[in-house]
């Protein structure tokens, strides 16, 4: 199941990051006492005028991955080349059925809570 999340956020940061290409990717099952998912590695090059800003966003950016949340993306280094700069990138995803019903995106709602 995780190769085709591997693929999936692949796909997403490729979408984010364009032009870019995938230099190399791997990923290995990762799990916790209450969560399963993955860990993603992947090695990107950049058109080097589009690094300053994907190196800003992307650990914030939102991906939109179907029963997946990236828990955590971060770039892990970064190395200038000659017209690109390669992105090392290191990312978590969970599976949101380990969330169970105390997970939610949503702001929670305070004043119903003190009505409560």
């Amino acid at each position: 199941m995780s190769d085709k999340v591997h693929a999936q956020l692949c796909a997403a940061l490729l979408r984010m990051a364009a032009p870019a290409h995938i230099i190399r990717s791997h990923e290995r099952p990762w799990a916790s006492v209450t969560f399963s998912g993955a860990r993603h590695w992947i090695t990107l090059h950049v058109p080097s005028d589009r690094a300053g800003v994907l190196v800003a966003e992307l650990p914030e950016a939102d991906f939109s991955l179907p029963g997946q949340l990236v828990a955590d993306l971060a770039i892990t280094a970064t190395q200038d080349l000659e017209a690109d700069t390669q992105l090392d990138i290191e990312a978590l995803t969970v599976v949101y059925a380990d969330m169970g019903t105390s997970f939610s995106l949503a702001q929670p709602d305070f004043a119903a809570q003190r009505q409560g």
